[in-house]
């Protein structure tokens, strides 16, 4: 019999241990007995699971709904619950306190160590069969807890009904539900050590979630995993072309005849995809797609880091838009944070009473720019958390590629910090080792189980060796967007003509570091959000200046080295600045100087894509040669690019002002025809037409530039223009 003091932990849900309570147990004189608390019971009948004959009656000892008695036996097959409650109906249930544990020695041992590769198969609810039942089982980590239970619609968010065993040995508490299935509502709710009872917690792993404001999490089967692809391997390669279209799935289109909802991942995939497709673009890569709670965040402040948000639709329909993007030759890629986390009292704030997943002190665990937590990742569960995360999505969904948000605020303490309101690292130094050891970490970890998968850094510091391997002493990253570049391309562009005389080094100086990462191009949402304009709005000049400078720009942009990405609405020149709340303005579409805009960007990726000069030498300087770099006068730029072969050679010249410099004497590398192949001044694109019947000029035995060959071009106003030469 159980004594008063333990019928008041169990009744009031304080009880650390109910598992050496409540089911089956075998008392000092060898007998079998069983308890059971089921608030609201009146009379609970202990039967034979296979055949239902009673086994024995249990007595109510507390009129909570606690229930206890000897019986004879346990049958082999085990026993249910025969429960009458207060108004007269009956069930008959599983007694979840019959079941064994749930996580097995081994990934016990890989949890406590910090290194299970896939916590997501162990962790969070999880379909399964035990003792032949089918069920569901909860597993989450909160050591410092002293009573977790799992709550829901099936026992009426009461965390009296079904606390959970604690696995002292790595900090996991667990339990298996029989009965319940896909789909059920679900939370967690904690008491931490020093009796406070928290805000119901969602699951961390969480495959589901309900729409927001809801805030539950919901059961989910793990998606199987994709198989490996050689030819998705091969369409992320370094020497591969890379031209990424990046979006934001609320805003690209919008239903408005259907109260400007969101369109769904069905629909995405049969318009989104084939728009990419058709574009010429070879990668998507979506802003955060992780449940979030905050529409204005932009998925860039999640919650469910494993649950794909519900904002379009279930996981089956996101492992549906995948596949969707594979079978058009689109690889997707996704922002990922791994930086930093909301406050949300339902998220991992405080999560079992005590700073969990994030650092205690606020100098190291608060980010001042976005009111958000930082990862401690000093704590091998919670790099085990993020790091299983990234093999998640790229193994379960088939996802090509990660780009890591906020890189550069994970890399230095005193990110964005004051003088006194950071902690130094043991060394004393600014550089925080811990997110340095994860972000190797993650990357060997992705490099070594899904090889086919890229990893991208957003990072915009001088930190060193980004995009090289870990063995070399790098981060491991594939990839490092060049925010440099960016930078000082755009302030060149947003100048006057007149003017960029002056400046020219701000396009150039973009060639004196191009190889020392591999880098991509990246005219993002962060540039045409928060007051900074559009991309046309950036432009001077009027109208047609506008445009005209714009697809100078773009021409530029596909021709230097390095991969591409440009955010959506960028390919018609929309004129408004970005809206997460609205669609795209399409209809501008119907103007010819913004379909004209279009189009280039369509050529430009489809001449890129069957140039190997413009991207199988992209981070190798033999690819790459300047003709004129210093002709700031008429603010003119000539350089070559080359395939790794040698077999594909492409001349680029640009020409920054609104002036046509007839008569242009240009050096070239090698004798013979050029030919002219795409010009951004085309009168297809919105253009003057200087110079664009396709033709060709051959060269003559005039040095120019320090060669021997030269060629004499009409260069037209504010255009890119592309040559090759015949063979």
């Amino acid at each position: 019999m159980l004594n008063a003091s333990e019928i008041d932990l169990i009744r009031h849900a304080r009880h650390g241990d109910p598992f050496s309570v409540l089911g089956p147990h075998t008392e000092a004189d060898g007998r079998p007995w069983l308890r059971a608390f089921l608030p609201g019971a009146t009379h609970v009948v202990a039967v034979d699971a296979v055949d239902g004959s009673t086994l024995a009656a249990l007595l109510l000892v507390h009129v909570d709904g606690l229930f206890e008695g000897a019986v004879p036996a346990l049958p082999s097959s085990g026993y249910r619950l025969q429960a009458r409650w207060a108004d007269g109906t009956q069930t008959t249930l599983d007694d979840p306190y019959r079941f064994p544990p749930v996580l097995g020695d081994l990934d016990v041992w890989l949890m406590g160590e910090g290194t299970h590769l896939r916590p997501f198969e162990v962790l969070g609810a999880t379909q399964r069969e035990m003792l032949g039942v089918a069920g569901v089982s909860f597993a989450v980590w909160a050591p410092n807890a002293s009573r977790v239970s799992v709550v829901g619609d099936f026992n009426f968010w009461d965390g009296r009904r079904h606390p959970m065993r604690l696995r002292r040995e790595c900090g996991v508490w667990e339990i298996f539900l029989p009965g319940l299935s896909v789909g059920v509502r679900y939370k967690f709710e904690i008491l931490s050590r020093s009796g406070e009872l928290l805000p119901h917690k969602a699951d961390p792993y969480a495959l589901q979630s309900e729409l927001r404001p809801a805030t539950a999490s919901v059961v989910a089967r793990l998606p199987a995993v994709v198989a490996r692809s050689e030819t998705r391997q091969k369409a992320n390669a370094l020497d591969a072309p890379m031209s990424i279209y990046e979006v934001h799935l609320g805003s690209w289109r919008r239903m408005p005849e259907e109260g400007n909802r969101w369109l769904n991942w069905d629909e995405l995939a049969s318009t989104l995809v084939p728009y990419t497709r058709e574009m010429g673009f070879t990668h998507l890569e979506l802003l955060p797609v992780s449940e979030h709670p905050f529409d204005g965040s932009w998925g860039y402040q999640p919650i469910g880091m494993y649950a794909p948000t519900s904002r379009f639709g279930d996981p089956a329909g996101f492992r549906r838009f995948v596949e969707r993007c594979h079978a058009e030759g689109i690889g997707l890629i996704l922002d990922w944070v791994p930086a930093h986390f909301p406050t949300d009292a339902h998220g991992l704030a405080r999560f079992d009473g005590t700073h969990l997943y994030e650092y205690a002190d606020p100098r190291e665990g608060f980010h001042q720019d976005w009111n958000t937590l930082i990862y401690n990742l000093g704590r091998t569960e919670v790099l085990n958390f993020l790091v299983g995360n990234a093999l998640y999505w790229l193994e379960r969904y088939g996802v090509d590629g990660l780009r890591v948000d906020a890189v550069a605020s994970m890399l230095y303490r005193d990110y964005s910090r004051k003088q006194g309101e950071w902690v130094p690292n043991v060394h004393g130094g600014r550089e925080n080792l811990e997110a340095i050891a994860f972000l190797k970490r993650m990357n060997e970890v992705v490099g070594s189980e899904r090889p086919q998968a890229v990893t991208l850094a957003e990072e915009s510091t001088a930190f060193p060796a980004v995009s090289r391997p870990t063995y070399l002493g790098g981060l491991g990253f594939h990839y490092k967007w060049n925010m440099g570049w960016m930078h000082d391309t755009l302030q060149y562009m947003a100048r006057e003509p007149i003017h960029r005389q002056y400046h020219h080094g701000e396009m150039t100086f973009g060639l004196v570091y191009a190889f020392t990462e591999n880098f991509v191009l990246p005219i993002s949402h962060d540039e045409v959000v928060h007051g900074k304009g559009s991309m046309l709005t950036k432009m001077p000049g009027d109208a047609w200046q506008k445009f005209a400078n714009l697809r100078a720009y773009y021409g530029f942009m596909w021709a230097h080295p390095g991969k591409k990405l440009l955010f959506m609405g960028c390919e018609f020149a929309q004129g408004a600045e970005w809206n997460h709340d609205s669609s795209l303005d399409w209809h501008l579409l119907g103007d010819r100087h913004h379909a004209g805009v279009q189009r280039l960007v369509h050529d430009l990726n489809r001449y890129y894509r069957t140039t190997p000069a413009l991207f199988d030498c992209d981070f190798d300087g033999a690819g790459f040669e300047w003709i004129a770099h210093d002709d700031a006068p008429r603010s003119v730029l000539s350089f070559v690019r080359r395939s790794r072969d040698r077999r594909s050679e492409v001349l680029v010249v640009c020409n920054f002002t609104p002036t046509v410099h007839r008569g242009h004497r240009l050096g070239v590398p090698s004798p013979g025809r050029w030919r002219e192949r795409l010009n951004t001044d085309s009168e297809h694109y919105g253009g003057s037409n200087v110079g664009c019947a396709f033709g060709a000029a051959d060269s003559e035995a005039v040095s120019s530039h320090g060669r021997a060959q030269s060629l004499l071009l009409d260069l037209p106003p504010l255009a890119t223009v592309f040559y090759e030469r015949q063979a």
